[in-house]
This record gives structure tokens, C-alpha cells and sequence, in this order.
């Protein structure tokens, strides 16, 4: 009672009442028994005053207390017993009270009789206590004087109801009630009720706040209704008591109608209760709550509330009022079981984002910690919420804003939902948690920020890739936020340097920043252990002798350098000048740098590693002018002297291959340069065989040709930056000769040495990688005569790579050099034997082509052609080796450089602005600089496919859920970013929106595509025929193709476009897929958008060349869908798609037995039967029209209707319909007997298809009996059974005697398909098959309730006689008997079989023989039940 009264202000003035009467009594006490004893004794001579003192009771006048000489009890009996006993009986009691009522009449002797009496102690009663009750509550005790002192009290309470308190502190009016408090017993409660009722009426409104909390300690629980009643009424009639009325109503025992009524008339009035008063209302919400659907009614108007008073709270500055609010909530989640639910329901339902508030989060968080029942709940709703944008950043920042107080008392529940929501596979979800470790952070006290702290550093060493770099990001924006508080909690931060062996390069990266930023901020000096410990960690990695170790010094030492090195300027809005560096800055900088390359200039891989990382510095524009400027200086004389020579001067030496200036634009036969990459490969490799070196390269510096491609990007960067973009001061790089040899193989190929065979390999990947990077440095040169020649690269890396395959195809176990030096690369191994990776790269396909050039020296070269088929699967896993060859040439094998990825540069995305190229002009000049001839150049289709192969690997490795990065325990985690180091350094978001750039040229590229497919289906039937070069052309454009498809699908399935934020790039990119078609209005709505969007890529249908292709097709087309508000009628288009690809002969390869990839045929026809409007009609057709034309047709052919399914792809058909079916049948709603008959007989009809089709489906197994076939028939002919008992058999219980011959022939069917299914298990058990068996007894379990059910059925209708138990024999699949071992004991000619095979079919039989009877139970039942009609 007390708790629930605390919220109560009355009570806390009542109590001090009772306390300041109580430590004026010992005062006033020992006055008396001092100095006035004797005086202050009253005389008067009144039957009232006489008895009270036979009884025992002396009063007193004036301040001094009565006193009470005999014990309380006693007082009451002895007084009871004289007024009973006396003469006058009963008159004597109105003498009585008369002579009270004249005793009260002073004012003095009245507040003493309402004051407790003194007990006068003699030695043996000191110990007890010396408290009593006051002579008004004495007589109260006596029954037959209690109605008429409480008529006299309620007669005198009236005088004090509008005094003031005098100098005493007493309330009169308070005193008097409190004598009512905890009666023993009321002798008419009714009375007192009335009376009480009709004072609070009339008092003031302090006094009926009193008045009215202290109703629960006077009246007895038979009064509990009426009072009710009467105070539903006050509330009606007076708001301002509320509070009271609502404390006292969560007190009395109240019908739940009443309870009803009264929290709707609150929440009515809800709206206008000011903060103070609303803990006291939510509370008695809360805990009057007993049916969930009245909560739920009520909760939307009390969240609202919250919401009210949440963001009034900085404007009142009441913080105890929240916080005893949360209080309430908390108690009520934590206590009453409904409401948590009820209240994640309310917020659940929710839809709009405008109107959650912060309230909402704010109570998920404390139901969240307080509740353990709805944790799982709580996260699904967020997750939910998350991912419908419904919770965004800028509640949840405010959400912490206003309720930190209350957050701060559940941070360890925080912290446990954000490391859960981290672990989510969504990226806005991780998001989301990440924010709460931010906010967490920012908000809380500083306990709780070293929690946050541990919690992200734990995040860190626990390995996962996704977690890492989350909690590194959140560790970064704290530094950068708070870097304050950040240094206080730097030594957790400084424990990660520990973890540095699990971590990716990136993360290095940025583990770096953070420490640098944390040591070597401006605004603190006391860094210098920060500065101390990096630098002893980088020194120590630096002079490791392990490449792993040092790979990490480099990172960590170029990241402090470019800390140390930032030019402020561009952050502090300086001049130049102002924001460069101090000469003493300088020194440090350039000091660390020289230490890192004298570190690792003995090792080519970690001066490489040295020069990509400074490169990367350089690129993210954050060195100052000054630390820029010795940079550059350095790297341009540098590389200049170890790549770069005179190309009149051929390298002369012991090399086995004639070196020649190779691949040159211009005309270098006076002067020029040349990079010097065959003589430096070579002296590399003859200095690792330990022979002397030669005369040329003693006199110099030996250089690993590994650096040539990293040291170019390098200098071009720095050039880039010093120049605002320009490169003329470097551009003779683009066009200058290399120093090779003749690359095309030729017939000495075979007669070439293990190792020479290796050199050339090398040879080719570094030239490559040098080609690769000068694409990089000038893609974004505007000049049409460097696009010319940039475009020219790109073709002289399409050939290279042509060449490559037929040197790798005859080297086996080769291990090209590195070009990725990131810790993961060096855990890569490619695939070097000769046998062929089923993901064949495209610009194997596409060699031969030779088109004119100006001067090139390279033959063209005759590479073979590959089939498309193969390469059109992006993760095929089960394909068998595929064997390429031409007719009229020797056979030979392929390579996929795909398995060679990390062995290449990585393109820049700038490079892809080359897409956009239309006619470039190449002038070409005579000796006196005038324009000899004009050549136009333009993209061609196998540089087109270079480029759309290398952006779809982006879009699938950035744009890809998170999840696909997920690494299983003990696996390389690395494998899948090798390559992507750059582009990892750019957001998701980034990259999107350089695609949506991009997306009028890809549109443009796919149209032209189309048309020339169209055209070839016109004049070829769609077919390649002819020459050589016109089928190579097919496949290169087939792979363009499909590689714009994957494009689109990647770019438009991106999880990103989900969130609000990003909403206007989506818009952006279907606007640009519009314009296609038609002028994009302004205002044109996202619905319209998208519908025109899916129209202009179905018209592409038409033009599919293969299946792959049109797979993607409809993927596209179901992202698109899935945006769509209105999906229903794009839902059917669909449909019609894939069953036309379905139903459509596609073009195999010269060597491919088959033309359809198997898991891309089982996603297509799962695509179809999922989006058809009737799934069972499809599947029956299938089963029923093209599984018969496929018996009837000869082996190799297929079925006439569909015809990609096959003897080869009828495996993937009876699995997805098997699946397709059972997800149906789940799918319906349980049949009720509150549903009408048409409901019944329609969901009869429905099971009959179904039955129908799955009696269809389980007979197939007589002609396709293969392992995967009878598989798939025991996995879901089990589930398809548990879904008729679960979903049918409630359906037959009310529809059996209305539809009795329809249920009879459902069962009949039904029963069919499961007798075979019980033969299927007979057959399994036969051959031993341990993949067959597992299922068997999970499905004979099924078969065998399946009886038991039928059986109920029957006895629910009325025929349980109907029913009789037979035994079914257990036979194959062909139906012959499995013969037992005791038959054949017993026959003597039944000994034909296999005896070696005997003891397992007796087995088999035995185990059996319970589930025939089962099925023999429902078989004989059917009949009987014909029988009985």
C-alpha cells in the first residue's frame, strides 16, 4: 500500500504532520510530569469526564497530553463494560457523547483529545513501548460509541476546513481524518462512506487530496465498489484530482468493467495532464491492465503521451518526473507479463516513420533490458523498423539526447543489442548498432565509456571481417568526436596492436589513423606515450624479417607520416602557407619515410608495399604542400634512373631472348625513351641463380622490375597533385616502347625450358600490370589525342592477355609475380594445373580479332576460341573441365585467368569514363609535324568486355551483402578483396553513384548489343555461322551481354537503394532507364518510374542469347519488382518471362552437352512457379504433358513443350516442383468450422489439385528411380504429408458429410502416393543407401499419424466402425514382394534371390511390417468407407 502511495504529495505532508505531533509529545510529556501535574488536570464533573477516568484515562488541559494509566485495551473493555452495565443504559451513551462534544469545544482540549495519550508507566511496564493511540481513536475502538463520535467528528470537521494551519503545524482537519485510519472494525461502513464521500465534496482542494488518498485506510473492502462508483464520478466532475482518485482506484478491488471504464475516461483526459502528474496515470494504466486487446486499444494515445512529455523535458527541466515515469515502465514490464508485448506490438504497428518518436525507442530499450521473455522480439521489431527506414540516425540521436538519464541506467543492455544488431548481415542494421556505441559514447558518464570502449575493441579482435570494420569506423568517429575522453580510454585502444596479425591491410590502415590522430593532435601535448608506443611498434615491425611483419611496419609508419604530414589548411580553412608544416615537422616526416625505405629497399615486395601505400597517401590528398614537394623531387629522379632508358640504346647482355623496343605509339627511331622491364627481369632472375652479374648492372643499382608498376603509380599521383591533374610533365610514358622480346608463342614454344617458359610468363604478367596502371594515370586526360592512345593501351592489354593464356596453358605450377601486396594476397595460390577453371575469362574468347594499328610490332595473335557457355556461370561449382579448341588447329587447353585475379593490377573506377568514349580522332604526324593521316578510333567489343567484366567483379565484391563476406572458421578470409584494395577505400554508396554515371553509355552499349542480335536472329535464326572471326564475334558479344546484365542486376540489387537517404540516386538511376524510352517529367512518381523502368528492360527479351542471360534478365526484373508498391501485374510479365525462356531452345557450344546450367535452371523455374497466379495447374502441366513427352521421346532429345527439361535437367524439375508444392500446400489456411461452405469446398477443390499433382510427382520415381530423384522424394513427400495433417485434415473433419464422396476420393488418391512412399522406404532399406535411409524413419513416423488421423476423422463423424486394421506387404518400387527371411524358410522355391542379399531385404521387411499396417489402416479404411455408403 505504501509503494503505491509514494507518487502521492499528501502523503509526504502527512507523514511530516505525524512527525512533527510526534516530537511535540516527549517535550510536552515531560512539561507535565515536571511542573504541571497537579494544575492542569481537568475537574469538570460530567458523566463523560468520570468515566474515562474509572476507565482509566485522565485528561488533561491545555498543552499537555492525556494521560492513560491502565493499557489500551484495557481502556476499552472497562469503558465498554460501564456503559453496558450502567443503569441507564442505553441513554447513558448520549450523555456520553454529549459530554464529549462539550469537552471538545475548546479548541485546545479538542486537539488533545485527537493527539495521542501518554501512558503513565509504572516500574514493572517501563520497558514497553510508550506510544497510544489517541482518546478519540480509544473510542473509536468501542462499537457502540463509534457511529456516534463519527457523527460528531464529521459535525465538527466542517469548523477547520477553511483555517490555516496555526503556529503548531497541526491540520485539523488532517488530524481528525487520520482517526478514522485502520479501524478494527466499522460498525456502518455504508455511513461512513456517505459521509466521508460528501466532505470531499465540499472541502477545498488540498484537503480533498487528503481527503481522498486516505479512503483505501478507512474503508473496509465491502465498501471498494461503491466507492469506486463515486469516484469515477469526482474524476468526471474534477481533473484536478486525477492523481489522487487514480491512486486510490489501483488500491481498491474494482470489477474489471469498472477498471474498463475508468482507464478509458483517463485516457480521454490524457491529453491535457501536465509531467508532474502523469508517472501516477501511466501507472495505474499499467498495472488496471488486464486484456491485451484494451491495451493495445488505449497504448497508440499513452505512446503518444510520452512522446508529449519526452520533448517537453528540456523545457521544464523536470528531470525527476521522467525519470519516476521510467520508473513506473519499468516496474510495469518487468511485473505485468501482457504489457511488454503489447506495447512492441503497438510500436510494431506503426508504419509511418514520422510518427515514431523517441519515446518508442526509448521504451524498446527499457523492455529490452528489464524484460528477458521479449529480447528476441524486441530485436525482430528493430530490425523491422531498421530496415523500413521507420528508425533512423536523427531519432536515435535524439532518443539519447533526451532520455540519457533514464539510457544511462540500462548501457550494459545497450551494448549487448548493439553487438547483437552487428552481427546482422544487413548493412543499415550494423549501421544502426554502430550508432549506439557512438551515442552510447557520447552521452554517457565515463564508466560507461570505457564499457564502450572494451565492447569495440572486443569487436575488433574477434576476427569478422564485417565486425572489424564497423567497430574500427566507430572507433575513428569517437577520436575525431571526443578525442578528450578518446585518450582516456587510449590504452584499451593501444591492446589492439596486439591483434595486428588478424587483421586485413585496411584495417591496419585505419587502426593506425586512429592511434596517430589520438598521438598527435594539436589541441593536448600530453601524447607522448601514444607517440612512444607507435613508434617502438612500428620499428619493431620495420625490422622484422618476415615480409608479413614488415608489411604491417610500412602501413603503420606511412599512415602516422601522413598524420604527422596533414596539410591543415584544408581543415581549418588557412592560407597555404599557414596550414604547411614547421621545418622540425618537416625533419620528423621525412626522417620516418627514409627510415622506411632503407628498411625496405632490400625486399621488392616491401618497397613495393612502401610505394602503393605513400601512393594511396598521396591520392587521398592529405600531405602538405611542403612534405609534397620532397616527395616528388625524390620519386621522379628516382624512377627515372632505375625504369627509364634511351630507346636508340638497345640493352646488350647474356639474355637468351633478342630484346626489342615493343608496343610504342610514336616514332622513336632518333630518340626517346623506353622502359627498361626485359633487362632488369632478366638480371633479376640471373642474380637469384647466383651467377655474376652483367657489366651493364654491376654499375648500378640492381631494381626489381616488381616495383615498376607500384613506383608508377607513385610518381604519377605526386605529379597529379603538384600539377592540379596535369600530366604532360610524365606523359611520354603513355606512348613510349618496352624493351621485350617477340611475346607470341609460335612453334618454339614447345622447345622451351621449364624456366624460360616461367621467364616469359613473368615477362607478360609485368607488362601487363605496367600497361594496367598507365590506363589508370591517364583515363581521365581529356585531350582527344591521349584518349586515342589510352584507348590503344586497352587494346594492347586485350592481346597481352590472349597471348598470356597460351604461355600458362603449356607452364604448368607456375606462380606468376606478385602485383597486390596486401597480406591476403600473399595467401593466394592460383590454379596452374593445365585442367580448366569452369569460370572462363572472356578475353579468351576473343582472340584473333587483329585490327590495324599505327606501328605496333605485335603480330596478331591466334589465340583459340572459347565456348560461352561455360564462362556465362558466375559460380558454377560442380561443372566438368571443358576443353577448347578450333577447327583446323592443333587442340589445345585453356587457362582462366580469372584464377590469376591477384596477379593484376587493380583499375582504378575512374578508368570506366573510357565507357562513355564515342569516335576518337588519332592524328598522325610526318617528320615536320604536320597531320599525315587521321585515324578514328573508338571502343571495340573485346576492350568492351574487358572493361564490363572488371566493373561487374567491383559491383559484385562492394554492392554484395555483407554476408557473402562471411568467412567460415580456419578459411582465408582475404581471398574474396584481393585485388580490391583501392577500390575498399571508397563507400558502397561511391560506387553506386559512379555507375548511375555510367548508366547512358551501358544503356547505349545494350541497345546496340540487342540490335545485333535481333539482326542475327533474322538472318541466322540466332545462331553464329561463317567465318571464324564472325563466331568469335558472337561470343564476344554474348559475353558483353550477359556482363551488362550482370551490371544492371548488381547496381539495382544493391541493399542500399532500401534506405531513405540514398532514395535520390535510386530516382536518378530509373530516370536515366526512362529516358530511354521517353521524356522524363519532373515530378514523376517512383511507382510510374519503376513500371516504365521494368517495361524498357522486358523489351530486351527478345534479343537473349543464351540462358544465362536470361536468368539475369528476370533477376533484374524482380529487383525492380520488389521496389514496386504495386507489384502485381509486372508480378505475372514475370511469370510469362521465364516460362518462355522455359520453353525456349537455347544454343549449346561446340563442346557442351548441355546448353542450361543446372543451378541457373532451378533458379529460373523457381522464379516462374513462385510467380505464376496458379502454381498447382503449372506444376501438374509439367509433370503431366512434359515429363510424358520426355518418356516418349529417345534419349538424348528432350520434351517438346518445355524444352529445357531433359534427361539430364529432369533431377532439377521434380525438385523445385516437389519444393514449390510443399511451400504451396503450407502456405493455405487451416480449414476452421467457423468458415462458410463455399470457404470448405473451395479449399477441397484446392487439396484435390494438390493430391493430384503429388500422386503425379511420386509416380514418376517408377521410371526416374536415380539417387537425387528418390532423394528429393523421401525429404519432401515427408513434408508434404506433415502439411495434409497439419493443414487438410482439419478441412475433411467438417467437410466429410456434407462432401463425403469428394473426401473418399482425396484419401483414396492420397493413399496411393503413400503406399508408394512406403515402398520407396522398403527400397532404400534394400540398398543400403545411408544418404536414402536417414529419412526413412522420419517418414514412416509421418505415415503412420497420417493412419492415426484418418482415424480420428472417422470417429469425429460418426464411423469409427468403418475403420479396420489390416497388413500391407512390403514391396519395391516396381511393386514386386520383398520376401522375408522366415518366408523363405518355410517356401522352399522361393529361394531366387540373391542369398547374399537376403539378410538385409529380410531386414528391411521386418522393420517394415508396423508401417504396412499403418498404410493397410488407411487403405482399408477408404474402402470401407465405400462399402458403408
Amino acid at each position: 500500500m505504501a509503494s503505491k502511495r509514494r507518487l502521492s504529495r499528501s502523503e509526504d505532508k502527512e507523514s511530516l504532520t505525524e512527525d512533527t505531533s510526534k516530537a511535540r509529545k516527549q517535550p510536552l510529556s515531560k512539561k507535565t510530569k515536571e511542573s504541571h501535574v497537579h494544575n492542569e488536570v481537568e475537574e469538570n464533573a460530567s458523566v463523560f469526564v468520570k468515566l474515562l477516568k474509572t476507565s482509566g484515562i485522565t485528561l488533561k488541559t491545555g498543552e499537555s497530553q492525556n494521560q492513560l494509566a491502565v493499557d489500551q485495551i484495557v481502556f476499552q473493555k472497562k469503558l465498554f463494560q460501564t456503559l453496558r452495565k450502567h443503569p441507564s443504559y442505553p441513554k447513558i451513551i448520549e450523555e456520553f457523547v454529549s459530554g464529549l462534544e462539550s469537552y471538545i469545544e475548546d479548541r485546545d482540549s479538542f486537539r488533545n483529545c485527537l493527539l495521542s495519550c501518554e501512558r503513565v508507566q509504572d516500574e514493572e511496564s517501563s520497558m514497553g513501548t510508550s506510544y497510544c493511540k489517541s482518546l478519540i481513536k480509544l473510542l473509536l475502538g468501542i462499537d457502540i460509541l463509534q457511529p456516534a463520535i463519527i457523527k460528531t467528528l464529521f459535525e465538527k470537521l466542517p469548523e477547520f476546513l477553511f483555517e490555516k494551519v496555526n503556529s503548531d503545524g497541526i491540520n485539523m482537519p488532517r488530524l481528525i481524518i487520520n482517526q478514522l485510519k485502520w479501524l478494527d472494525r466499522v460498525v456502518d461502513s455504508k455511513d461512513l462512506t456517505t459521509k466521508i464521500m460528501q466532505l470531499i465534496s465540499i472541502a477545498p482542494l488540498d484537503l480533498q487530496h487528503d481527503f481522498v488518498t486516505s479512503l483505501p485506510e478507512i474503508l473496509g473492502d465491502s465498501q471498494n465498489a461503491e466507492v469506486g462508483e463515486e469516484l469515477i464520478d469526482l474524476l468526471t466532475e474534477n481533473t484536478l484530482l486525477t492523481v489522487p482518485i487514480l491512486d486510490v482506484l489501483s488500491s481498491l478491488q474494482l470489477d474489471p468493467k469498472l477498471l474498463t471504464k475508468v482507464r478509458q475516461l483517463v485516457m480521454s483526459k490524457l491529453s491535457s495532464v501536465t509531467l508532474d502528474d502523469l508517472p501516477v496515470i501511466v501507472k495505474f494504466i499499467l498495472h488496471s491492465i488486464t486484456i491485451v486487446d484494451a491495451f493495445e486499444a488505449s497504448q497508440s494515445k499513452l505512446k503518444n503521451k510520452g512522446q508529449t512529455s519526452s520533448s517537453g523535458i528540456q523545457e521544464n527541466s523536470d528531470k525527476d518526473c521522467v525519470t519516476l515515469l521510467f520508473d513506473v515502465i519499468k516496474s510495469a514490464v518487468r511485473y505485468e507479463r501482457v504489457i511488454p508485448e503489447a506495447w512492441i506490438r503497438a510500436i510494431e504497428s506503426t508504419a509511418s516513420a514520422s510518427e515514431h518518436k523517441t519515446f518508442d525507442l526509448a521504451v524498446l530499450f527499457i523492455i529490452y533490458s528489464t524484460n528477458a521473455q521479449t529480447k528476441k522480439y524486441v530485436e525482430r521489431v528493430l530490425r523491422s523498423k531498421i530496415r523500413s527506414g521507420c528508425f533512423q540516425e536523427q531519432l536515435l540521436q535524439g532518443t539519447f539526447c533526451i532520455h540519457y538519464l533514464v539510457l544511462k541506467d540500462v548501457c550494459p543492455s545497450i551494448l549487448s543489442l548493439a553487438q547483437t544488431l552487428l552481427h546482422s548481415s544487413h548493412q543499415s542494421i550494423i549501421l544502426f548498432g554502430s550508432l549506439l556505441y557512438k551515442y552510447a559514447f557520447k552521452f554517457f558518464d565515463t564508466y560507461c565509456q570505457q564499457e564502450v570502449i572494451g565492447a569495440l575493441v572486443t569487436h575488433i579482435c574477434s576476427g569478422n571481417e564485417a565486425e572489424v570494420d564497423t567497430a574500427l569506423d566507430v572507433l575513428l568517429e569517437l577520436v575525431v568526436l571526443n578525442p578528450s575522453a578518446m585518450r582516456l580510454n587510449a590504452v584499451f585502444v593501444k591492446g589492439i596492436l596486439d591483434y595486428l596479425d588478424n587483421m586485413l591491410p585496411q584495417q591496419i590502415r585505419k587502426l593506425f589513423y586512429t592511434l596517430s590522430i589520438l598521438a598527435f593532435s594539436k589541441q593536448h601535448e600530453a601524447n607522448n606515450h601514444i607517440q612512444d608506443d607507435l613508434h617502438l611498434v612500428i620499428r619493431k615491425q620495420l625490422s622484422s624479417t618476415i615480409f608479413k611483419y614488415k608489411l604491417i611496419g610500412i602501413i603503420g609508419a606511412v599512415t602516422m607520416a601522413g598524420i604527422m604530414a596533414t596539410d591543415r589548411s584544408r581543415f581549418f580553412s588557412l592560407t597555404p602557407g599557414r596550414g604547411d608544416l614547421s621545418d622540425e615537422q618537416c625533419t620528423q616526416v621525412t626522417s620516418l619515410l627514409q627510415l622506411v625505405h632503407s628498411c625496405s629497399k632490400q625486399s621488392p615486395q616491401a618497397s613495393a608495399v612502401y610505394y602503393d601505400e605513400f601512393a594511396n597517401l598521396i591520392q587521398e590528398e592529405k600531405l602538405a604542400p611542403k612534405a609534397l614537394e620532397w616527395v616528388g623531387q625524390t620519386i621522379f629522379h628516382e624512377f627515372q634512373d632505375a625504369f627509364v632508358v634511351d630507346s636508340c640504346v638497345v640493352p646488350e647482355g647474356d639474355c637468351p631472348f633478342p630484346v626489342k623496343a615493343l608496343y610504342g605509339l610514336e616514332d622513336y627511331s632518333s630518340d626517346g625513351i623506353a622502359v627498361n622491364l626485359l633487362p632488369l627481369l632478366f638480371s633479376q632472375d640471373f642474380a637469384k641463380d647466383g651467377g655474376s652479374p652483367t657489366s651493364q648492372a654491376s654499375d648500378q643499382k640492381l631494381v626489381s622490375p616488381l616495383c615498376l608498376a607500384p613506383y608508377f603509380r607513385l610518381l604519377r599521383l605526386c605529379v597529379e597533385r603538384q600539377h592540379d591533374g596535369n600530366l604532360e610533365e610524365i606523359d611520354g610514358l603513355l606512348d613510349c616502347p618496352i624493351f621485350l622480346t617477340d611475346l607470341e608463342p609460335g612453334e618454339r614454344l614447345q622447345s622451351m625450358s621449364i624456366k624460360e617458359r616461367s621467364f616469359m610468363c613473368s615477362l607478360i604478367f609485368l607488362t601487363l600490370n605496367w600497361f594496367r596502371e598507365v590506363v589508370n594515370a591517364f583515363c581521365r586526360q581529356t585531350l582527344p589525342e591521349v584518349k586515342a592512345k589510352v584507348l590503344t593501351r586497352l587494346k594492347n592489354i586485350v592481346e597481352l592477355q590472349q597471348i598470356l593464356e597460351k604461355h600458362l596453358a603449356v607452364t604448368p605450377d607456375y606462380v606468376p609475380p606478385l602485383a597486390n601486396f596486401d597480406l591476403e594476397a600473399l595467401e593466394v595460390t592460383p590454379h596452374t594445373n593445365t585442367a580448366v577453371s569452369s569460370k572462363i575469362r572472356m578475353q579468351g574468347k576473343i582472340g584473333g580479332r587483329k585490327r590495324k594499328t599505327d606501328g605496333s610490332k605485335i603480330p596478331s595473335p591466334d589465340a583459340p576460341s572459347k565456348e560461352d557457355n561455360s564462362e556465362c556461370d558466375p559460380a558454377p561449382s560442380d561443372r566438368s573441365q571443358v576443353e577448347k579448341e578450333l577447327k583446323g588447329k592443333e587442340e589445345k587447353t585453356s587457362v582462366s585467368l580469372q584464377n590469376y585475379h591477384a596477379y593484376f593490377r587493380e583499375l582504378d573506377v575512374e578508368v570506366f569514363s573510357l565507357l562513355r568514349c564515342g569516335l576518337v580522332a588519332k592524328f598522325i604526324l610526318d617528320a615536320e609535324m604536320h597531320t599525315e593521316a587521321t585515324e578514328v578510333l573508338q571502343l571495340q567489343p573485346p576492350e568492351l568486355l574487358f572493361l564490363l567484366e572488371d566493373l561487374s567483379q567491383k559491383l559484385e565484391n562492394m554492392l554484395t551483402p555483407s554476408i557473402a563476406r562471411r568467412v567460415p572458421f580456419l578459411k582465408n578470409k582475404g581471398n574474396r578483396n584481393v585485388g580490391f584494395s583501392h577500390l575498399h577505400q571508397k563507400s558502397a554508396l561511391e560506387i553506386a553513384f559512379r555507375v548511375v554515371q555510367l548508366l547512358t553509355p551501358l544503356c547505349k552499349y545494350l541497345e546496340n548489343i540487342h540490335n545485333y542480335f535481333q539482326s542475327l536472329d533474322a538472318e541466322n535464326c540466332g545462331v553464329a555461322v561463317g567465318p571464324r572471326m564472325e563466331v568469335e564475334e558472337y561470343h564476344v558479344m554474348v559475353s558483353c551481354y550477359q556482363r551488362l546484365l550482370q551490371i544492371f542486376h548488381g547496381l539495382f540489387a544493391w541493399s542500399g537503394f532500401f534506405e531513405l537517404q540514398n532514395y535520390n540516386l535510386l530516382y536518378s538511376a530509373l530516370k536515366v532507364l526512362n529516358s530511354r524510352l521517353k521524356q522524363v517529367e519532373p515530378d514523376q512518381a517512383l511507382d510510374e518510374l519503376l513500371s516504365q523502368s521494368f517495361h524498357y528492360l522486358q523489351n530486351f527479351h527478345l534479343s537473349i542469347p543464351n540462358f544465362q542471360c536470361a536468368v539475369y534478365l528476370i533477376r533484374i526484373l524482380m529487383v525492380l519488382l520488389e521496389k514496386s508498391t504495386a507489384p502485381a501485374q509486372n508480378k505475372e510479365k514475370i511469370a510469362s518471362l521465364a516460362r518462355q525462356f522455359l520453353c525456349r531452345v537455347w544454343p549449346s557450344g561446340e563442346k557442351e552437352k548441355n546448353s542450361v546450367p543446372n543451378d541457373q535452371l532451378q533458379a529460373l523455374l523457381s522464379i516462374y512457379l513462385e510467380h505464376t497466379d496458379n502454381v498447382l495447374k503449372v506444376i501438374e502441366e509439367i509433370a503431366g504433358v512434359g515429363v510424358p513427352e520426355l518418356i516418349s521421346s529417345p534419349k538424348e532429345a528432350c520434351s517438346s513443350t518445355f524444352p529445357t527439361l531433359t534427361r539430364h535437367t529432369f533431377v532439377i524439375f521434380f525438385r523445385v516442383m516437389m519444393a514449390e508444392l510443399e511451400k504451396t500446400v503450407n502456405d493455405l489456411p487451416t480449414g476452421t468450422a467457423a468458415d462458410s461452405q463455399q470457404v470448405h469446398e473451395e479449399k477441397l477443390l484446392y487439396w484435390n489439385m494438390a493430391v493430384r499433382d503429388f500422386s503425379i510427382l511420386i509416380n514418376l520415381i517408377k521410371v526416374f528411380d536415380s539417387r537425387p530423384v528418390l532423394h528429393t522424394c523421401l525429404k519432401f513427400g515427408r513434408l508434404f504429408v506433415e502439411a495434409f495433417l497439419k493443414q487438410c485434415m482439419p478441412l475433411l473433419d467438417f467437410s466429410f458429410r456434407k462432401h463425403r464422396e469428394d473426401v473418399l476420393s482425396l484419401l483414396e488418391t492420397f493413399q496411393l502416393s503413400t503406399r508408394l512412399l512406403h515402398h520407396l522406404c522398403g527400397h532404400s532399406k534394400i540398398h543400403q543407401d545411408m544418404k536414402l535411409t536417414k529419412h526413412v524413419p522420419f517418414l514412416k513416423k509421418t505415415l503412420e499419424l497420417l493412419v492415426c488421423r484418418v482415424k480420428a476423422m472417422l470417429i469425429f463423424n460418426n464411423c469409427r466402425e468403418a475403420f479396420w486394421l489390416g497388413n500391407l506387404k512390403n514391396r519395391d518400387l516396381q511393386g514386386e514382394e520383398i520376401i522375408s527371411q522366415s518366408s523363405q524358410e518355410s517356401t522352399a522355391d522361393e529361394n531366387e534371390d540373391d542369398t547374399s542379399s537376403q539378410a538385409s531385404k529380410s531386414k528391411a521387411t521386418e522393420d517394415g511390417e508396423e508401417d504396412e499396417a499403418s498404410d493397410g489402416e488407411e487403405e482399408e479404411s477408404d474402402d470401407s468407407d465405400d462399402d458403408s455408403d
